[in-house]
């Protein structure tokens, strides 16, 4: 944007001439922004106003953690034996000695060649808290349908600590929901076609190594377990934007100047974490 009188801006004009009153000479020379400009003072009062809102959202969101943890338990009775690093294991067993068992579920499905790069994302936020969770009675754990023969170099290359076991030989993902079969998968292309795929689709079944269809064969999502008196209870599952908590770097750019700034290109900008200094 050029340089232009300030008359041209109205009202708007006056706020940026009394800020930029207040800037050392250096920095008066900076061009004008689209964005709304005020004094300190307007910028206090504002951030009062926010604040009130913000607290009235923290008050919220400790109370919809409250009805979280209320809601029913439901007894697993099926017998899932997932493929690990270790062997083979029991669903109880991945508890890892903790009480509690979190369970992301990581797009990577039997066309896959590589894991989903938006939940590749997502894993690297897992990765990192591990300890603190562990502190917390916690085990964290990727689960795949995909064999294990392809998760453990993709995980490799990712350097993840966190576990990654295989649901390749069990239903476990299915029954949850967030595993589908070839067919269901051209069932839902079939009936986005019309709307349209939203790029992101595209964009992440070509970056899997695999076409749409396959790549809808699955879906992300958490789940949470409990174990009490022996017995394994399901006590909680959200799935797309319910899981934007595991996505660590959407909250931190929610408080930047400029937000998540995606616009209509949602999700395109997501890369695996060793593929941006490639571009």
């Amino acid at each position: 944007m050029s340089d232009v009188g300030a008359m041209d801006f109205g009202p708007a004009a006056d706020l940026y001439l009394k800020t930029v009153r207040k800037l050392p000479t250096g920095l008066k020379e900076r061009k004008l922004t689209d964005h709304k400009i005020g004094t300190r003072e307007d910028w206090l009062a504002a951030r009062e106003r926010l604040l009130v809102r913000e607290k009235e959202h923290t008050r919220l969101g400790d109370e919809l953690a409250v009805q979280r943890r209320e809601l029913p338990w439901v007894q697993v009775g099926k017998e899932y034996r997932v493929d690990t690093d270790d062997g083979e294991k029991s669903l109880a067993e991945l508890f890892d000695g903790r009480s509690q068992l979190l369970v992301y579920h990581f797009m990577f499905g039997p066309s896959y060649e590589a894991g989903c790069p938006i939940n590749s994302s997502i894993a690297d936020t897992i990765n990192g808290v591990l300890p603190h969770l562990h502190a917390r009675d916690v085990t964290f754990l990727l689960v795949s349908q995909a064999p294990l023969e392809k998760l453990q170099p993709y995980k490799r290359r990712m350097g993840w600590s966190l576990p990654w076991v295989s649901t390749a030989h069990t239903d476990f993902n299915f029954d949850l929901g967030f595993s589908h079969t070839e067919e269901q998968g051209r069932e839902v292309v079939a009936q986005m076609t019309g709307s349209g795929l939203p790029p992101i689709v595209e964009q992440n079944a070509r970056a899997t190594g695999t076409d749409v269809a396959g790549y809808l064969t699955e879906s992300p999502g958490f789940s949470t377990f409990v174990r009490e008196d022996g017995a394994v209870y399901h006590t909680y599952s959200t799935t797309w934007r319910g899981l934007e908590f595991v996505m660590g770097y959407y909250p931190i750019l929610d408080h930047a100047p400029k937000g998540r700034d995606e616009g209509e290109a949602w999700q395109l900008w997501i890369r695996r974490h060793d593929e941006y200094e490639s571009e």
